[in-house]
């Protein structure tokens, strides 16, 4: 009797963010994960499988010797990785462009370019915690989020998939992630801080990959066992329902060699205290999870 097909339980699939039909997009041209994260929880030149999507991870793996494999279900990211791989300049993604149209707002929630400049070269994280509740956390800045992350706005854009992993009162939570970012990590030594506040790109030199379009799942699902010594897939399950994630963890389980480390990242809740440590030591400021597990 022929094996069913497997249900298709991921929105990531479509390779949109928004509810338009149309080809797949680049949606991001730049990661907005902190890949020290991955760089000192992995073993050095191990076998690394990494979800591609703009490439920044996966190349920093590589630079020091891992031997990464980048799967992404969207070709248009593979296709951009891999034209970065042979030297063209980074491009901007979907996501990149929505945060650029938002950055053009700063002047009208008081914040001035000169004031981002210090505050994004400040290194002390009292005076960084300081600058934000007097200079930036303003109640323009709290209007605005309010109205870009209203339910029923996001329901309009967004497939319903996609809203659901965010906490209630998204705008709130994302603003006391940033406070709790920038009372913790010196500024002037995080480059995420700059990319998310001026747009600056985060340094990443290119690197060889092995780079494969595929559903996550699915390919682990098709390799040897045992082929893994770590996984750093991303904020994959985000959007997706309970199946899907049995069903990749299956998958993971399958592909790992004893001890093998998985990190997984998602913008929804910490559903545990370690999780809440392991995002609140994430650089980039706006993860609520951060899952670590040895296989």
């Amino acid at each position: 009797m022929p094996a069913l097909p497997k249900p298709d339980a991921t929105p990531w699939r479509r390779g949109r963010l928004d509810r338009r039909t149309g080809p797949p997009e680049l949606l991001f041209g730049r990661m907005y994960e902190d890949s020290a994260v991955e760089l000192e929880a992995f073993e050095p030149g191990g076998r690394v499988f990494c979800i591609a999507s703009a490439g920044c991870t996966a190349f920093d793996l590589a630079s020091r010797g891992d031997d990464v494999t980048a799967v992404d279900i969207n070709p248009a990211q593979v296709d951009y990785v891999r034209a970065r791989v042979r030297g063209e300049p980074a491009q901007t993604g979907k996501v990149d462009r929505w945060l650029g149209r938002v950055r053009r707002f700063a002047p009208a929630l008081g914040w001035s370019r000169d004031a981002l400049e210090r505050f994004c070269g400040l290194a002390e994280p009292e005076q960084q915690l300081d600058f934000w509740r007097r200079r930036l956390d303003t109640r323009r800045l709290r209007v605005a989020l309010a109205a870009a992350f209203s339910p029923v706005r996001l329901r309009r854009v967004y497939p319903a998939p996609f809203i659901a992993v965010l906490p209630n009162q998204f705008d709130r939570v994302l603003r006391l992630r940033l406070e709790r970012g920038f009372a913790r990590h010196p500024n002037a030594s995080n480059p995420h801080a700059a990319a998310l506040l001026l747009g600056r790109a985060r340094p990443a030199t290119p690197a060889p990959l092995n780079l494969v379009t595929a559903d996550a799942a699915d390919f682990l699902e098709r390799c040897e066992r045992g082929r893994f010594d770590a996984f750093s897939l991303s904020n994959i399950l985000d959007g997706t329902d309970d199946r899907y994630a049995e069903r990749l963890f299956a998958a993971v389980r399958r592909a790992a060699a004893p001890g093998a480390v998985t990190i997984l990242r998602s913008l929804g809740e910490p559903e545990s205290e370690e999780e809440a440590r392991r995002s609140a030591d994430e650089r980039s400021l706006i993860w609520g999870s951060v899952q670590m597990a040895t296989m």
